[in-house]
């Protein structure tokens, strides 16, 4: 056989019997000669069974979404304590002042724009597996270090450096699920990457409201909080060593044969649960070559870039507006430090729900109607939020906010992944989506500046005008993509 053929079997569409290891499972059908090229190995792991092997590789996958969003998120549940302690002010003194809690929000998200905006092509260029292990260790170190400040601009700079690493960890989480699963079932993993990422949500909840308000052996119940955190960096090496590298990616790299070794051992073990030979996988697609930042300006890439850079200014106002705010929401309405947060530990419940609830629609409602929906759900409940005083409304609006909020963004993070061919997704999901992070810097001023102004009203009514603009972007421009292959969509 030479190196532009391979010789694979129908049942597990694997690669020459000499790369398969001993001990998996050999062919047991007659083989075919096919061509062996990045579209036979999409098309091989296209036509996979949604088997226990696949779903391990999504959990695995999901155990590092978990550490991303524990980090992300206990922006807003932190924040009272750094007030609390002295180092941050609750509101800023100017649009831009240096010592409010703003300013640990901005900096957070002008280090994740760096890592979206100028680091995407990291995992393009080196890989997912890569990249997905080292900017994990990144900012679980940054943010050890974080703990420790005892200023505003100490924090800051170390929170803005955590954002970078956590920037390029959710580029390349979202690129890398996207990639390692068949195409019947891309929503549904997404779907359970983000329920198992936001069940870090109520965890640091409910940590912050149990140790924020004291003093932990001598630290402040913050910083507690922040190195909690930090187990990240014990368990990656296990996730890391269980996890292959994306077999499109590497077959787009023209390492065909390395991919078909991987691809072999995927297809071994779903064969081994699946427990009769695999379907044999559909006609190849052609796939497109190697490009550079340029692709996305031509057609059919430039619109949707254009529609995500909008989509992503102003679902990030929506979304952030109110995860990052809402212990400071509930003050604003009258609750006490401590009761707002067990109010919003409360609310937090709702955080791997709306992910959960994409298991059951993820396959069977496009994406874009989802995000559309969920949308027109946060205008509502904003609204009706501000107006809200008694603990029963406060919480189930906020409920139904986390709720929707969380559903649009698991809807996103598989939808934009999929709108880019193999050869520049990360850097092109990277790109568009570092909009969202540089619209968070500004957008954390502007909420500040709302709620010193024109209180809790005039932040929802800001959100709810963020929304409607979400909804005519992705509802006019976006291209539907449920059950259709990456390479079609990429047409």
């Amino acid at each position: 056989m030479t190196q532009e053929h391979g010789i694979y079997s129908s049942e597990i569409g694997g690669a020459l019997a000499p790369a398969i290891p001993s001990h998996l499972p050999r062919a047991t059908t007659a083989p075919e000669v096919r061509t062996l090229t990045a579209g036979s190995i999409s098309a091989r792991l296209d036509r996979l069974p949604a088997t226990r092997s696949v779903w391990r590789l999504v959990m695995l996958l999901s155990l590092g979404m978990f550490f991303e969003l524990y980090d992300l998120l206990f922006t807003g549940y932190v924040a009272p304590g750094l007030v609390k302690s002295g180092i941050l002010s609750a509101t800023t003194h100017g649009l831009f002042g240096t010592t409010g809690a703003a300013t640990f929000i901005a900096a957070l998200f002008a280090g994740l724009f760096v890592g979206t905006a100028g680091c995407g092509f990291l995992a393009d260029r080196f890989g997912r597996r890569a990249i997905f292990t080292y900017s994990l260790l990144w900012y679980t170190v940054a943010n050890v270090i974080m703990a420790f400040q005892d200023t505003a601009l100490g924090l800051n700079i170390w929170r803005f450096i955590a954002g970078v690493g956590i920037g390029v960890e959710i580029v390349t989480i979202g690129t890398y699920i996207v990639e390692l699963v068949p195409k019947h079932i891309r929503g549904r993993a997404s779907a359970c990457s983000q329920a198992v990422g936001f069940s870090a949500v109520p965890v640091v909840a409910f940590l912050s409201y149990l140790l924020v308000p004291r003093m932990v052996f001598g630290l402040d119940g913050w910083r507690c909080v922040v190195l909690i955190g930090a187990v990240g960096a014990i368990v990656i090496w296990w996730i890391r060593r269980r996890l292959p590298e994306s077999p499109r990616w590497l077959a787009q790299q023209g390492r065909v044969e390395e991919a078909d070794r991987v691809m072999s051992e995927i297809e071994a073990a779903v064969e081994r649960d699946y427990g009769k030979p695999l379907p044999t996988p559909a006609a190849p697609e052609p796939v497109r070559p190697r490009a550079n930042f340029s692709a996305m300006w031509v057609a059919p890439y430039r619109k949707r870039t254009l529609m995500l850079i909008v989509f992503h200014v102003f679902q990030t106002m929506g979304y952030y507006g109110f995860a990052n705010w809402i212990p400071t929401l509930l003050i604003k309405q009258g609750i006490t430090v401590t009761t707002s947060l067990m109010y919003a530990a409360i609310i937090a419940i709702a955080a791997p729900l709306g992910p959960l609830i994409g298991l059951w629609i993820g396959d069977r409602i496009e994406r874009k109607t989802v995000i559309v929906c969920m949308a027109a759900v946060n205008v509502v409940c904003g609204l009706c939020f501000s107006q809200a005083r008694e603990t029963v409304m406060l919480i189930s609006l906020g409920v139904c906010l986390v709720l929707a909020g969380n559903i649009i963004s698991y809807s996103y993070h598989a939808y934009q992944a999929e709108l880019f061919p193999t050869s520049i997704r990360a850097r092109a999901v990277g790109f568009v989506y570092s909009w969202s992070r540089m619209s968070a810097v500004f957008s954390a001023f502007i909420i500040a500046a709302c709620l010193r102004e024109f209180g809790v009203q005039g932040v929802f009514i800001f959100i709810s005008g963020a929304m409607i603009v979400v909804m005519i972007a992705i509802g006019v421009f976006g291209p539907r993509t449920r059950d259709v292959a990456l390479e079609d969509i990429s047409r």
